[in-house]
């Protein structure tokens, strides 16, 4: 886990970068689109979209939920999977709206499209950040704080 804001920065922005790549990449495959333009065009402004929604809105949210859960806070594992998850439905929420605006507008059926891409993203984004981005991303983490690179 982070142990500076400049560690919480670069962590961050890497959780960031390779969850909005496989959500966007898995967006696009599941709507047949998956091509590398496609996938460039999408990425630049979806980084910045969730980078925003995640330090100005979810992440605070996220780990207040997650340390007020009925979990042993003192078990690493337990605490890593409560705030993991708070912040996949935190983000899923929002980007999916944003989603749904940028492919379809506000139509009739908004809530419709909404549920059913909620839902998508959802079944997709959490094991996406349990099994492989979060993993991978503590292991960098890891790293750079061995090579005290990010130390204050």
């Amino acid at each position: 886990m982070p142990q500076n804001k400049k560690e919480g920065l670069f962590f961050t922005t890497i959780v960031c970068f390779f969850m909005v790549l496989g959500m966007s990449s898995y967006n696009l495959l599941i709507h047949s689109q998956l091509t590398v333009q496609n996938l460039i065009i999408g990425f630049i402004p979806g980084f910045i979209i969730a980078f925003f929604i995640d330090i100005v809105i979810v992440s605070s949210a996220a780990k207040k939920i997650a340390f007020s859960l009925p979990i042993k806070k003192d078990n690493k594992i337990h605490l890593v999977i409560a705030i993991s998850t708070c912040m996949v439905l935190g983000m899923v929420t929002f980007m999916s709206m944003y989603g749904v605006i940028m492919q379809f507008g506000f139509t009739n059926n908004f809530l419709q499209l909404y549920i059913a891409t909620f839902t998508k993203n959802v079944v997709a984004a959490l094991p996406l950040q349990l099994i492989i981005v979060g993993p991978l991303c503590r292991f960098f983490l890891s790293k750079v704080q061995d090579r005290q690179i990010l130390s204050i």
